[in-house]
């Protein structure tokens, strides 16, 4: 399975929810695509090694060739060319590299070369394999770099995948092709109102989720009340510890210091495998 650790907002605990739940698992691989502020190696510490570069294979234009047509600006939906009376301007961060501005160019005028615009790390370890996108300072494209992590998945393995925070681009490039997805939130006014927020996402791109409250004992009871009107199932309630708390001000995955919690932890896995695949049967 692939599963996602998603979120409306930041700092609910997706991360700690995501590392703990791989640590628990026997074969696992983790993905941090939150690739604009990996975190989850805080918490591992693995040394990790480059894999490969992300590029975005972006346009140049040989002037000897170009009579200034616009038909690459015409093209271009993100307007990264512009045809002016005398020159073409690039503009690279607003390229996406999909090459349809080569194919339009009727002079070929217009080839590519490669931009980075980020990085893969891994490293594989005996507890976890686990990988990282790093996306470049200044770039927009974070989708692209999310992407290129992903392709490092092992289909035959179980993917835990931290994903970034709110409902913008970078999440959905990273849980579509989930099979189920873990929102986790906090019983505050706040995590109330980004929580609906997530799960419209998910609701509208037909990906099966549940929910985990952290730090449950503290707020009110607006979420879990607002799950069983829903009938969105409440896989895990975490209170506010003191003894988690100082784990993760160290860096330590509470779940290497707490055994009681992995045993937690993989029920919640038993618990998402079995309500995806009740819900595969209903869907045959």
């Amino acid at each position: 399975m692939k599963i996602a650790i998603a979120s409306g907002k930041g700092g609910t605990g997706k991360t700690t929810i995501a590392v703990n739940l791989a640590l628990s698992l026997k074969d696992a691989q983790l993905f941090d695509c939150d690739v604009e502020e990996p975190n989850c190696n805080l918490f591992l510490g693995y040394d990790l090694e480059k894999v490969e570069d992300v590029n975005v294979p972006t346009p140049v234009i040989d002037k000897s060739k170009c009579d200034l047509c616009g038909k690459c600006s015409e093209f271009c939906q993100f307007n990264a060319l512009a045809v002016l009376p005398e020159d073409v301007m690039i503009f690279p961060t607003l390229c996406h590299g999909c090459g349809g501005c080569s194919i339009v160019c009727p002079n070929e005028a217009i080839s590519e070369v490669d931009r980075k615009v980020g990085v893969i790390e891994g490293s594989t370890n005996e507890d976890l394999v686990f990988y990282q996108g790093l996306l470049k300072i200044g770039e927009p494209m974070t989708s692209l770099v999310i992407k290129a992590l992903q392709e490092h998945i092992d289909k035959n393995t179980t993917a835990i995948i931290d994903a970034p925070p709110g409902t913008a681009c970078p999440v959905i490039a990273s849980v579509k092709n989930v099979d189920y997805c873990i929102l986790v939130t906090e019983s505050t006014p706040f995590g109330f109102h980004d929580l609906k927020l997530a799960l419209d996402v998910m609701r509208i791109l037909g990906i099966p989720f549940g929910v985990v409250i952290n730090q449950c004992d503290i707020g009110d009871n607006r979420v879990e009340e607002y799950c069983i009107e829903e009938e969105i199932p409440v896989l895990m309630k975490i209170p506010y510890d003191r003894e988690i708390a100082r784990l993760y001000s160290q860096g330590i995955p509470f779940v290497n210091e707490m055994p009681e919690w992995k045993d937690r932890f993989v029920r919640l896995f038993r618990d998402v495998t079995s309500l995806y695949e009740m819900r595969d049967r209903t869907e045959q």
